[in-house]
């Protein structure tokens, strides 16, 4: 039952609706997650995904659908957040009939839910669900491409994170490992050869991770070694799950901040972490800039006022980890905390 299911309650209450959409015709199996409405709409990416089985693309569904309340929460958007993915078979393409089929999904929920593009999505398909519903956004024709804001977040926030844990107000020399090279990760990278910083990259797509490398200077590891790979940054920037388990025992970097959402296997691990004496930037704060770019549209807000807000938790500037040390509590806890308060009680 879906209502027993780990992620449907949990953190940050129970979801409000959960809607599983199918059209035989174009070959949609879609799940549709919203989490929570109280601040607004929720908005939330469409991932593209080849899924091992529906359990699974449920639990993601649900894991990001509550991960994007707490993002819209911390940057001030008057936004709630929800999450959809599509499944897609083993051998299966995406078509427009398809992303035409998950439009009219969307648009069955009413504006509850706004969809943006997530992994495996793009602009020129948020154009083609837009024929069938007005609740998308991340067009072709507006905002666009998210990643270049997710991008610029994470490089201001791994810069704060530098200059509080290593005393460091320049990133030359600094050992960055960045693990996932799809649009976020793969710009990240080049923000940070460009600032000096020396990098090693991981991606499952090894012929991917070996020309960034080439055009960079970095050096390659294997998608497994890349948290215990010697540095002081990792960067996780691929599907999430990475600081789970065993894999905060290999960790081979004082600090962790990437674009990844879902970071964390647990809740706790966000205090093992703390003991470990790691810094983990709370990876909803950090890779809200792709939010705050597909969200201007849904709440009339333009580029100069998103980059320089007032007041400032809806900026591209990151929030200052420093709160969390002077209270002695986890980062993590600190960031869920925050959020927690806007969008509880709105």
């Amino acid at each position: 039952m879906i209502f027993e299911h780990p992620e449907f309650g949990g953190p940050g209450g129970a979801h409000e609706q959960v809607d599983f959409a199918a059209d035989p015709e174009s070959g949609l199996r879609a799940i549709l997650a919203v989490h929570n409405t109280r601040r607004g709409p929720a908005l939330g990416g469409l991932r593209l995904w080849r899924y091992a089985s529906g359990a699974e693309a449920l639990t993601d569904a649900l894991r990001l659908s509550r991960g994007m309340t707490y993002k819209a929460a911390l940057a001030d958007l008057p936004l709630g957040g929800g999450k959809s993915v599509i499944l897609l078979e083993p051998e299966q393409e995406k078509t427009p009939a398809l992303m035409r089929a998950m439009g009219a999904a969307v648009e069955r929920l009413g504006g509850r839910y706004i969809a943006a593009e997530d992994v495996g999505a793009s602009p020129a398909d948020m154009d083609l669900m837009r024929e069938r519903t007005s609740h998308v956004t991340g067009l072709s024709s507006g905002v666009g491409d998210p990643s270049p804001w997710t991008a610029e977040g994470v490089f201001l926030c791994l810069k704060a994170a530098v200059r509080l844990k290593l005393g460091r107000d320049d990133l030359s020399g600094v050992r960055v490992t960045v693990k996932g090279l799809g649009s976020v990760g793969a710009r990240l990278a080049r923000r940070l050869a460009a600032a000096g910083a020396a990098l090693t990259l991981a991606d499952l797509r090894e012929e991917i991770a070996a020309s960034l490398a080439a055009e960079l200077g970095g050096r390659v590891c294997g998608p497994d070694e890349a948290v215990s790979a010697p540095a002081e940054v990792f960067a996780p920037c691929a599907l999430g799950g990475d600081l789970a388990g065993e894999a905060l025992e290999r960790l081979g970097a004082p600090i962790i901040c990437g674009a990844a959402n879902n970071q964390l296997g647990a809740p706790e691990d966000g205090a093992r972490l703390a003991a470990a004496g790691a810094l983990y930037c709370p990876d909803y704060l950090v890779n809200a800039g792709g939010l705050i770019s597909v969200a201007r549209p849904a709440i009339g807000m333009d580029e100069p006022a998103a980059r320089h807000p007032a007041p400032p938790p809806r900026s591209l500037r990151p929030t200052s980890p420093a709160t969390p040390r002077a209270s002695g509590a986890p980062t993590a806890a600190i960031a869920d905390r925050l959020a927690e308060a806007r969008f509880m009680i709105a």
